[in-house]
């Protein structure tokens, strides 16, 4: 397993900080970012609710993972996947946005936020963001799948990270 560990570092002598990032094996780092991972990873999946049980449970302290919990990420955390948002107008008929969402499974898209609006004459407007993992797709290539389905008239990208 790989994580990642970010510095802020000041470029010359500007007041200005950059963040660079390394990717760094697990089998080198201290404890503790260990263990900043797996609290994380108990509060992200629900198995502890609240960050003191979490910390406990991980033996780490609440100063620590709180020093270091927006430095340290998994390398599938950060780096993998790309964030693709998008605008799309669907003719309102059954089964287009179902159609959509077996398009976005099939092209290995994590649905991570979907609004639709009311249809009007006949449309709506759905706006979607989504997470690519696995598959090297961009925003392009999923805009022409999502268009290429019955009952979608228009499909516009919004932004990708």
């Amino acid at each position: 397993m790989s994580d990642e560990a970010a510095g802020t570092v000041n470029s010359n002598s500007d007041t200005l900080t950059e963040k660079k990032y390394a990717v760094v094996s697990c089998d080198v780092l201290p404890e503790v970012f260990l263990k900043v991972m797996e609290v994380k990873r108990l509060l992200a999946c629900g198995e502890e609710k609240s960050s003191a049980s979490a910390c406990k449970r991980a033996d780490i302290s609440r100063s620590a993972f709180y020093k270091y919990r927006d430095s340290v990420y998994t390398y599938e955390e950060k780096l993998k996947g790309r964030i693709i948002s998008f605008y799309a107008v669907l003719r309102d008929t059954p089964g287009v946005l179902s159609a959509v969402l077996a398009c976005l499974h099939s092209c290995g898209a994590n649905v991570l936020t979907l609004n639709q609006s009311v249809p009007v004459d006949g449309a709506a407007a759905v706006t979607a963001t989504v997470k690519m993992a696995g598959l090297p797709m961009d925003g392009a290539a999923l805009r022409s799948e999502v268009l290429s389905l019955p009952g979608v008239v228009e499909v516009r990208l919004i932004s990708e990270e």
